[in-house]
């Protein structure tokens, strides 16, 4: 495997990723990765059994107890107690039909009743905690629980959780608690749970345990607002882990160390992350942080402590986390030392967050780290794309893993791709129709994006993203808007302002959009602003002088009426989880919020427009 070693970057060993394609029917074309799959375990859990006998006293876990102390677990004890928690499941008469389900966030007793169903052959989904601790009627939460029909529930602490469980449990569900029992919920303790004593059962069910075996089960939001349950089987999990390495080649090199957020009931955090830790027997701490103003407080502690040979996060957590590197020397001094590749995910990375990472690595140790991307979803387990060399700009994806296939169907003006390999999951529990909906006649995956050849002479030198092929709209006149270009113009343009966008425009005469703002960002744009809500700053007039002048900077710089927002609406009020508007992972359904919020996309497009609409004057260039 080459050694990526360019003048000024922490050199890296990364993997050789090639593709070869061929053509089909006319607007079709066939692309495979040249490198077959190497061989991959049976079970995730085989790996667990393999660093539990090689390297028995390593740490795998590691998170904050309730005193704020670091807890840790090594690979020898995980066992131990997974074995015991499975027993434990398999005694409760646990199966597909009747699965775990784990409502609170990452932690050592989560990551623990995992793996413990996992050896038995149980699945378990981990569901977002938002469903049970944000909602107001908990609707997903029973949605949830609806489909799956679970046997048994996990929650680390269980007042916080009382009142989602009052919406949701049944006397056929038990319960779980590791701390803070509720009284008219009967629970066993987590403690006792691992007082079970392993036996015949869980040896036999580990021995029955094959690749099609379902692991867990994650929920994606869709475009619907109401959750699936994707399939995640052994064989999506440990061939992913093999796809992984090869391109990151540097994780055979040494045990990677990790110091990661991002929430295991999703694909990034519970499957990549978790993943490459167990598969590649690393080390994970448990970062109780996040990208929030309390938040990242949190994560600037563990990273001065703990220096992470790789680092994931979104670009929000990057551009808070720049903040604290600036004027944070220790912190910045352990966060180089040892990393040796960043990886973001999630949306684009902005021009000012990149330039400042790279300048304060070469101020710190005297070099860049190489900045990657990839592309992948909840149904593509998830690594499907990623670049193995360093990129400059936002958007491109790389060349797919090993083992993966996928084909470019012309869609319109775009080029939209489909998926299919070993690591795609089979389809949704119990929404067959669903499922027939997501593949085609040849049985690809149907992911719903766009890509594009970064050179369209030359395949391998990899692809774009090119946005959602179903979001794209046609304006009155017939012009074709490119969605994920404009919106991402616009937000860049707002920056850092403005945290998402919703645009309009489908047989309308122009463009227009609701806007989202950053709150933390916009409170520091004047010192009586911070403390406002959303409604004080959407309202605050400097402060729409400025989105003012920045929206008629855009439209002057605009090509056409294609590429040219003429009006914005800033809203002043969040997305709501209840009404569908913001999945769990924190993205905007723009469908939704245009539902929801109907008149004020009405209002856009009055004339004169109302008072709290931003116009552009300004013409595009031509």
């Amino acid at each position: 495997m080459p050694v990526v070693d360019l003048p000024g970057m922490r050199p890296v060993r990364m993997g050789e990723l090639a593709v070869e394609e061929r053509s089909g029917e006319p607007g079709v074309t066939y692309v495979r990765a040249k490198a077959e799959l190497p061989e991959y375990p049976r079970a995730l859990t085989d790996r667990l059994r393999h660093w539990a006998a090689t390297a028995p006293d390593r740490m795998f876990l590691a998170d904050r107890g309730p005193d704020g102390e670091w807890r840790r677990i090594s690979y020898a004890e995980t066992l131990q107690k997974a074995r015991a928690i499975g027993e434990y499941l398999i005694g409760r008469r646990l199966s597909a039909e009747r699965p775990l389900v784990i409502l609170s966030g990452n932690s050592i007793e989560h990551g623990l009743m995992a793996l413990g169903a996992m050896l038995a052959g149980i699945p378990y989904a981990p569901v977002s905690p938002g469903y049970s601790l944000l909602s107001s009627d908990h609707a997903k939460l029973r949605h949830v629980f609806s489909l799956l029909t679970p046997g048994l529930v996990f929650v680390a602490e269980g007042k916080p959780f009382e009142k989602a469980l009052d919406a949701v449990m049944g006397d056929e569900i038990g319960l779980v608690v590791a701390r803070e029992p509720i009284e008219r919920h009967p629970a066993d303790l987590f403690d006792a749970v691992l007082g079970t004593r392993p036996g015949r059962a869980i040896d036999d069910a580990e021995l029955a345990l094959t690749p099609d075996t379902v692991a867990k089960f994650l929920f994606t939001s869709g475009s619907t607002g109401m959750p699936k349950a994707v399939i995640n089987t052994q064989r999506m999990l440990t061939c992913n882990q093999v796809m992984i390495r090869s391109a990151l080649a540097f994780l055979e090199d040494e045990p990677p160390v990790l110091v990661d957020w991002l929430p295991w009931n999703h694909t990034a955090g519970g499957n990549h992350n978790f993943g490459i830790t167990l598969h590649n027997g690393g080390t994970l701490y448990i970062d109780d942080g996040s990208p929030t103003p309390s938040g990242i407080a949190k994560t600037v502690r563990n990273l001065t402590e703990i220096a992470p040979t790789l680092y994931f996060n979104v670009p929000k957590g990057y551009e808070m986390l720049c903040e604290h590197l600036v004027a944070n020397k220790p912190l910045r001094e352990r966060f180089f030392s040892q990393v040796k590749v960043l990886q973001y995910a999630g949306a684009s990375l902005a021009k000012h967050v990149w330039d400042t990472l790279e300048r304060l690595a070469i101020e710190t140790i005297g070099e860049k780290i190489m900045i990657i991307t990839g592309y992948g979803s909840t149904e593509t387990a998830p690594f499907a794309f990623t670049t193995t060399w360093p990129v400059n700009r936002p958007g491109e994806v790389g060349l797919p893993a090993p083992g993966l296939e996928f084909k470019l169907v012309d869609n319109g003006e775009k080029r939209e791709i489909r998926l299919r390999g070993p690591s795609i999951t089979p389809g949704y529990w119990r929404q067959s129709d669903k499922t027939a909906e997501c593949f085609d006649e040849e049985g690809f995956y149907m992911i719903g994006d766009a890509l594009k050849q970064v050179d369209p002479s030359d395949v391998n030198k990899g692809f774009l993203f090119d946005g959602r092929v179903s979001e794209d709209f046609k304006l009155s006149t017939g012009t074709w808007v490119n969605m994920a270009g404009v919106r991402s113009g616009l937000i860049a343009a707002l920056a850092p302002y403005v945290r998402d966008a919703v645009l309009t425009g489908l047989d309308r005469n122009f463009i227009g959009a609701l806007v989202f703002l950053d709150v933390d960002a916009a409170r520091r744009f004047a010192p009586e602003l911070a403390a406002a809500d959303e409604a004080e700053l959407a309202a605050h007039p400097g402060f729409r002088a400025v989105l003012q002048q920045r929206l008629e900077a855009l439209a002057i710089e605009a090509t056409g009426s294609s590429n040219r927002v003429a009006r914005i609406v800033v809203l002043d009020q969040p997305p709501s989880i209840d009404a569908h508007e913001m999945t769990d992972k924190g993205s905007i359904n723009q469908r939704a919020v245009m539902a929801a919020r109907a008149h004020l996309v009405e209002d856009l497009y009055r004339d004169p427009p109302p008072a709290h609409v931003l116009a552009a004057s300004g013409k595009a260039r031509t």
